[in-house]
């Protein structure tokens, strides 16, 4: 047996027995080579419709297809081995019906074999959840601050910030919950909120911009890496990397310029007649 073939993936039920248990580790990945790096020390790895703000430019999530969803889970999946990887439905994958839902999540989960998928919405979303558990889709859910519905809500703006705001968000989390979700994602809420909804509902709670008490927490990993350009005020940079990169480049561009870029003749030196 390979050790590749002893490395057990972590599944959604792990996931789920994990509340009020050992701290749930998370990031995004979209490529293979970070997903390699991320598996070695993270439970979830989210292949995050933030692609295509953090990939290709885009201002929000919501030009996102599923066909770009599917083609960096394969490459997530083929650089880790250990993770439970989760994919995010995009915007119009889901919304229109639930059995809409079941026929976007089955493609993404056959085509790739990621082990799970997350969707955005709490009470609206919570009959789609259950259809889609029912029939064997593990589903993460996402309350708080939903990115897709970036048009409705008119910024990135913090939620529940009053508590005179809790109450929808409260029981968006309960509804995802009851519905069968295996954990659900709180981004971007008030931290006594995120608090109280970890302590009442049954399942991990993934912060983002939430509270230190949620049963774990996930990072765009360039956000967290210093790649990205514009970050949320939440979010904590373990790194600097925008900066080097650009000096290295900017290192490679001069050596070119100044013909002092090593060339095959360093590599491969001509061998010498008779030798």
């Amino acid at each position: 047996m390979s050790v590749q073939d002893e490395i057990k993936r972590l599944t959604a039920p792990d996931i789920l027995a994990r509340k009020h248990g050992e701290p749930i580790v998370s990031l995004t990945s979209y490529h293979a080579h970070t997903a390699r790096l991320v598996d070695k020390y993270c439970d979830i790895i989210l292949v995050g419709d933030s692609l295509g703000m953090v990939m290709h430019g885009f201002e929000t999530t919501i030009p996102v297809t599923l066909d770009m969803m599917i083609l960096q889970a394969h490459a997530v999946m083929r650089g880790s081995r250990r993770a439970l990887v989760v994919i995010d439905m995009p915007f119009g994958s889901y919304e229109q019906s639930k059995e809409q839902a079941f026929a976007s999540c089955a493609r993404a989960m056959k085509e790739t074999g990621c082990g799970a998928v997350k969707l955005e919405g709490g009470r609206r979303m919570a009959e789609t959840i259950a259809f889609l558990v029912e029939r064997g889709v593990p589903v993460m859910g996402h309350v708080g601050l939903t990115p897709q519905s970036i048009n409705t809500l008119g910024s990135f703006r913090a939620q529940g910030r009053d508590e005179a705001d809790w109450a929808p968000i409260e029981a968006d989390a309960k509804a995802v919950a009851d519905a069968g979700a295996f954990s659900i994602v709180l981004e971007a809420i008030a931290e006594p909120l995120g608090r109280k909804i970890t302590k009442e509902v049954a399942i991990p709670t993934i912060g983002i911009g939430a509270s230190a008490a949620c049963d774990g927490q996930i990072l765009v990993l360039e956000d967290m890496l210093g790649l990205s350009p514009r970050v949320p005020k939440f979010v904590r940079r373990y790194g600097e990397l925008g900066p080097g990169i650009e000096a290295a480049i900017s290192s490679y561009a001069s050596d070119v310029r100044s013909r002092a870029f090593p060339g095959p003749e360093h590599v491969y030196p001509m061998r010498k007649k008779g030798g």
